[in-house]
């Protein structure tokens, strides 16, 4: 089946579709908006018409998402986000409150500050509390409530999160070579339980090849400084290389390491327009990025 080109994507339908991709049953879903169960079931055909796609499986005991409806819910986001925002624009309304707001250390020496300086320049009165740290700690730090928009690189394998880029992870050092006066290679690392540290490890260990940790530092402008010196070999994202220093290509003893993921995590039951707001702007810039 096509898409209909009679009929657009209602945002009541989609706030609908929603709560129950979120877990909750017609029933439920009847109850928390306060709809009769019916209208709850003629909102899913209305947008399962929409599309000309299934985007529920329904039987007497159970609700399974189809591909289609998965793939919606990414869309239904985007657009009851873009819906708010663009009636606080013009409505002239002011974004207040609280933004509790999280980011891994090689995002904020790159082009983070450029949005961060424009949040709060258009948003003077939102409160925004700005956490730098390992993607790890953050995630940890938003799953237990303290964050309420993150920021980070995703572990190989999982598929939490609003994927924003991919990269590659490539080895850099300074631009001089770091000397090779044994057969082991010289890390440069974060401590645990930085992903980049497991991922350099994991590919060298794959590989057979032998290393050392020559430097360790909870922060990005240490390790760019031990690199700098000539210590050793960063694994680091391409896109976001330092400034003076340099990717070097895989040779032996030096594995390729693959791809990283860059996601946000947003809170869905708190909601906030500010959360709306700063998110919307990373995914522009990522899909440009």
């Amino acid at each position: 089946m096509a898409f209909s080109d009679s009929l657009l994507l209602d945002p009541v339908c989609l706030r609908t579709f929603l709560v129950i991709a979120e877990g909750a049953s017609f029933s439920e879903t009847s109850r928390r908006l306060g709809l009769g169960q019916p209208t709850v079931s003629e909102h899913v055909r209305k947008l399962e018409k929409a599309v000309g796609r299934r985007l529920f499986i329904r039987d007497t005991h159970s609700i399974t998402m189809t591909p289609e409806g998965q793939a919606m819910v990414a869309f239904a986001r985007s657009i009851l986000e873009t819906n708010e925002r663009a009636k606080r624009y013009f409505a002239g309304a002011k974004l207040r409150g609280r933004l509790r707001f999280g980011a891994s250390e090689d995002l904020v020496l790159s082009w983070l500050p450029e949005i961060l300086a424009g949040f709060v320049q258009n948003h003077p009165l939102v409160d925004l509390e700005f956490t730098i740290g390992l993607s790890s700690t953050l995630i940890n730090r938003f799953d237990a409530g303290e964050l309420d928009l993150v920021l980070c690189k995703r572990w190989p394998g999982e598929d939490r999160g609003d994927l924003i880029w991919r990269d590659k992870l490539v080895w850099i050092s300074g631009e001089k070579e770091p000397p090779s006066q044994t057969d082991q290679a010289p890390l440069i690392l974060y401590p645990p339980p930085s992903l980049t540290r497991f991922m350099a490890i994991a590919a060298l260990e794959r590989a057979g090849a032998s290393w050392r940790i020559a430097c360790t530092s909870g922060s990005l402008s240490g390790l760019v400084a031990a690199a700098e010196a000539g210590l050793g070999f960063m694994a680091h994202s391409r896109k976001l290389i330092p400034k003076g220093l340099i990717e070097r290509a895989p040779r032996e003893g030096m594995p390729p390491l693959g791809e990283l993921e860059f996601v946000m995590l947003r809170s869905r039951r708190n909601a906030q327009p500010a959360v709306a707001e700063l998110s919307a702007a990373i995914a522009v810039k990522g899909e440009k990025f």
